[in-house]
């Protein structure tokens, strides 16, 4: 993964901007760089997502932080 953050305000959120909640997202180092396959993942102390960067508002993955270490092991070793 690059370090490049994109913040993202939940909807959740109030319309006077108290209560936020926000999610650090940023694209996989891995993405190509023409608009093709992105993805993005966003990390929380509860959950790792991973969505689509070309569909920001579509569905999300949603990992516990170990099954995403696993993941990242496997696809690491292949």
């Amino acid at each position: 993964m690059n370090s490049d953050l994109v913040w993202f305000k939940s909807s959740h959120s109030g319309p006077d901007g108290g209560e936020c909640v926000e999610i650090a997202w940023r694209k996989s180092s891995h993405s190509s760089g023409d608009g093709g396959e992105c993805v993005e993942v966003a990390e929380t102390t509860s959950a790792v997502l991973v969505r689509d960067s070309k569909d920001k508002s579509g569905p999300r993955l949603t990992f516990s932080p170990a099954a995403w270490q696993s993941f990242l092991a496997f696809a690491r070793s292949v």
